[in-house]
């Protein structure tokens, strides 16, 4: 090996980091090298640069091109006891970080999350969205995370930063009393508190938290459907047109079966029924009063929807029609 081989090997001169997307630390592989007496450093925008001494932090460059000496190490220079004549050379372990936005980070509730609702009782809720992060303190970061690692990547942190959002989402939502109806309605506001929520814990790693997004925010399908049939419900506002709303649904389910205007006219007989019994246990009738003469006419419409849809054939619905307002008196 050549003196000039030699000295490529064991001495650094020049100091860089050109990162790759996702990178959030690197450690400078000096292995056995040591840093020349005059080197030079360059850290690009987005990066911090750290000199290292003994597992701590001596002194740390902002983006810019400097020659590294007494002056510009001076934390180094005391302690190593420099400040009677620079030792070259000289050996510090070198981390670069870089302090940009890492953007487009997914989050999701693995597990539904059980918030008790004060109007719909306990539900498991489920929700997703996005977020970003940058480092915005070393140290913790360099401590915590980094390590004694060569490299840190933003794929190397995601599941720990998933289990901080979604431990967030079951104490910060999920026991804050807040029916889950008003938070599916503000999911700006929803965003915000659980951005809130999680920043401590990201904190403590040196993170920052940027921008925080709820996605979605789901319950399970057959709650869903309860939730859908209330509010239909709701929407016809009284027992008699719930009746109106069971028979036609129970028209629609006959046509889709087998029976023709058979199955039709049992299944609007019950709807009917259901209506009428209803009202009558609300009201504390003994019998189910005579359907009103516009229930007819109401069934009537349906039908005629049913014609146009192909369900029913002319004369079916012709036979049906006059039966119906033979009722009418």
């Amino acid at each position: 090996m050549g003196i000039l081989d030699f000295l490529s090997k064991q001495f650094v001169d020049v100091i860089d980091w050109v990162e790759e997307p996702g990178q959030l630390g690197w450690r400078v592989p000096l292995a056995d090298r040591e840093i020349q007496n005059g080197a030079q450093l360059t850290v690009r925008e987005g990066q911090i640069a750290a000199f290292f001494n003994e597992g701590r932090i001596a002194d740390m460059f902002g983006p810019g091109l400097y020659t590294l000496d007494t002056a510009t190490l001076p934390l180094l220079t005391a302690i190593m006891n420099w400040d009677k004549g620079f030792k070259s050379p000289f050996k510090s372990d070198v981390y670069f970080f870089s302090e940009k936005e890492q953007i487009g980070l997914k989050w999701g509730t693995a597990q539904p999350v059980t918030l008790r609702d004060p109007e719909l009782g306990p539900l498991r809720v489920r929700a997703f969205g996005s977020y970003s992060v940058r480092i915005k303190d070393v140290a913790p970061f360099a401590s915590r995370i980094m390590g004694t690692l060569g490299e840190v990547n933003v794929a190397d942190i995601e599941p720990q930063l998933r289990a901080a959002i979604q431990t967030a989402l079951a104490t910060g939502v999920a026991g804050g009393g807040t029916a889950f109806l008003d938070l599916a309605a503000s999911q700006s506001a929803l965003s915000d508190a659980l951005k809130g929520a999680v920043a401590p814990a990201f904190a403590l790693w040196g993170l920052s938290v940027e921008s925080f997004f709820v996605e979605s925010l789901s319950l399970p399908e057959e709650v869903q459907k309860h939730l859908d049939k209330a509010s239909s419900m709701r929407v016809l506002g009284d027992l008699d047109r719930y009746a109106k709303f069971q028979a036609a649904e129970a028209i629609e389910t006959a046509a889709a079966q087998s029976g023709g205007v058979a199955g039709i006219g049992a299944g609007a007989a019950a709807g009917l029924a259901i209506g009428q019994t209803m009202a009558g246990a609300l009201g504390g009738a003994t019998s189910a009063p005579a359907a009103p003469a516009e229930d007819a006419f109401a069934l009537i419409e349906k039908l005629h929807r049913l014609l146009e849809m192909g369900a029913l054939t002319q004369a079916e619905f012709d036979a049906k029609k006059a039966e119906l307002l033979g009722r009418i008196r």
